[in-house]
């Protein structure tokens, strides 16, 4: 079995892939003084719980954006599984892909891995849109080559910076909106309004200026956590691949021969 660990910003996601599926999946906060036995207390209980055996784990492989937890998860690996891990980008699993920007070295482990996994499940010129603590759009050309992309604010960074900059709005939830209205009655429905189809705006616009760009017809891949929430209010994406950055994980595991 395969432990893939997905290092982002906000939370780690913890994957076991069985077969090359994914058996289950935990997550955590993302600390970068977290050590590598307060991870296996944590852990070895869930692994407990859905009755796996540690021994049975041959392979670890870390992808992250926070470099400074990668030594600890790596303590995790060695100490807990007497394994070392694959990294994301180095050695025996390096990205296999060409990174045809300024600075390739610049590109986060995210990125580079949902554009390896989005060109092995869908092929031809892609952009790949992801929600996370920031959102990202990238340019994956129809040879797998990462071309380049955009940065924008996450929603929910854009929603904190809206309420902790001002005096009386409240705090609300990102949620869907449900119905089509863009006129508000109130002032939480107008921040809501304001958050959420701004970012529908945002995203359609951002899309159909690279598609332009690409000079090619790219189909839209989205992935992280309100990938399906946007979906239900655009017809911007053509797929919506939730596990695309685990999945990317499991490919380089794949090859680098785990």
């Amino acid at each position: 079995m395969l432990l893939a660990v997905d290092v982002g910003n906000t939370n780690v996601v913890f994957a076991l892939f069985d077969g090359g599926e994914i058996k289950a999946r935990w997550r955590i906060a993302t600390d970068p003084r977290r050590t590598g036995d307060e991870y296996a207390v944590w852990l070895l209980q869930l692994l407990a719980i859905e009755g796996v055996e540690k021994s049975r784990i041959k392979q670890i492989i870390i992808g992250s954006v926070v470099p400074r937890a990668i030594h600890n998860i790596s303590v995790l690996a060695e100490k807990y599984f007497g394994v070392t891990p694959l990294i994301a980008g180095q050695g025996d699993a390096d990205w296999g892909i060409a990174v045809d920007v300024d600075e390739p070295r610049s590109l986060g482990a995210d990125r580079a891995l949902n554009a390896i996994a989005a060109h092995e499940k869908y092929g031809g010129d892609l952009i790949v849109v992801d929600f996370g603590t920031a959102t990202t759009f990238d340019a994956v050309d129809f040879t797998g080559a990462y071309k380049g992309g955009i940065i924008a604010p996450g929603i929910n960074l854009s929603l904190d910076a809206l309420v902790n900059n001002t005096a009386k709005l409240p705090r609300i939830a990102i949620r869907n909106p449900g119905n089509n209205n863009v006129i508000g009655r109130n002032t939480e429905d107008q921040m809501l309004i304001g958050v959420f189809w701004g970012y529908v705006a945002m995203m359609e616009g951002l899309i159909a200026r690279m598609r332009e760009q690409i000079g090619r017809p790219a189909k839209v891949v989205a992935t992280g956590g309100l990938a399906i929430l946007f979906d239900e209010h655009t017809g911007i994406f053509d797929a919506v691949d939730a596990d695309l950055t685990l999945e990317g994980l499991a490919i380089l595991a794949a090859r680098a021969g785990a």
